[in-house]
C-alpha cells in the first residue's frame, strides 16, 4: 500500500516554544486513524504540519505525487458558533473547497456547481442547498463543512474534532459516512473522545509532543499512559461511566 506521506524527525514550535518533537510517522492509503492526546499536546499542529500551515523547525515532510496536487488534502477544522454567522448559503461554503484553485465562488464554472450539487446530495443536503447556515442543525453544519473539504476529490481528509458540533443524531450517521469514504480516501481525525471513535478508526496515533502509533482500533489505560497520553477512557454499559486511573 503505498504512502501518502511521511514524516521524519520533525519538530514544530510557536514563539520559540516546542510543540511537536522529533516526530516520524506515515499515513498510507485508505488509513484511519484516530489523533488522541491531551490539550495542547499538539494534535491540531500534527495537522498544521501536514497542511503545510506551519513549518517544521526541524526535520522533513515529504509527500507523493498525488498529494502534490490542487486540492488533494481536504481539511474539516474545528467548528465554533461564530462560523455561522456570514450571510452565505450551503452551496457557497461547499464551492469555498475550491477556492485555492478557481478563486472567488461567484466565478465558479457550472462545472464546478454541478460537482457541488453532486456533493450536497451525497451528504443528504439537497433541501438546504440555498439555506444559510444558521438555519441548521449542528449535524446539518458539519455536513456543510465535511462538504467543503470533499468537493476537491481528496486523496487525504484531515478533522479537527469532528464530534463537537455533532449533535447526538447525527453522531452515528456521521462516522457511518466517514466509514463510506475511507473505502476511497485515507482519514486522519483528531479527538478527544476515545470511547466514541475507536469502533469506527483503523489505528491511533498518540500525540503528547510526541507521537506514539498505536497499530489497532483498540487501546488500553496502560497504552495511554506508557505513550505519555494522560486522557481518560470512558467505556459504555447498562450505566454509563468513566473509568478513571488510580489515584496515588
Amino acid at each position: 500500500m503505498a504512502r501518502l506521506f511521511e514524516m521524519n524527525s520533525v519538530s514544530a514550535s510557536y514563539g520559540g516554544n516546542p510543540v511537536l518533537e522529533d516526530v516520524s510517522f506515515y499515513v498510507q492509503e485508505n488509513d484511519f486513524i484516530g489523533v488522541i492526546g491531551p490539550n495542547g499536546g499538539g494534535k491540531t499542529t500534527l495537522l498544521r504540519v501536514i497542511l503545510g500551515l506551519l513549518k517544521p523547525s526541524a526535520g522533513t515532510i515529504s509527500f507523493n505525487d498525488e498529494l502534490l496536487k490542487p486540492n488533494s488534502i481536504g481539511y474539516l477544522p474545528q467548528i465554533s458558533t461564530g462560523d455561522i454567522n456570514y450571510p452565505v448559503t450551503v452551496k457557497d461554503i461547499v464551492l469555498s473547497g475550491l477556492m485555492i484553485t478557481k478563486g472567488i465562488v461567484s466565478r465558479m464554472s457550472r462545472e464546478d456547481k454541478m460537482k457541488a450539487s453532486a456533493v450536497i446530495e451525497e451528504l443528504g443536503l439537497s433541501d438546504f442547498s440555498g439555506a444559510s447556515l444558521n438555519e441548521l442543525s449542528g449535524g446539518q453544519l458539519q455536513r456543510v463543512f465535511l462538504g467543503r473539504a470533499l468537493i476537491g476529490n481528496p486523496r487525504l481528509l484531515l478533522l479537527d474534532e469532528p464530534g463537537n458540533f455533532v449533535d447526538s443524531s447525527f453522531e452515528n450517521d456521521f462516522y457511518e459516512k466517514l466509514k463510506e469514504l475511507n473505502t476511497r480516501i485515507a482519514i486522519l481525525m483528531v479527538s478527544h473522545d476515545v470511547g466514541t471513535i475507536s469502533q469506527h478508526i483503523k489505528s491511533y496515533a498518540c500525540v503528547n509532543k510526541k507521537l506514539h502509533y498505536h497499530p489497532s482500533h483498540e487501546i488500553t489505560n496502560d497504552d495511554l499512559m506508557s505513550y505519555g497520553c494522560p486522557i481518560q477512557l470512558i467505556t459504555h454499559g447498562e450505566v454509563p461511566h468513566t473509568v478513571l486511573k488510580t489515584h496515588r
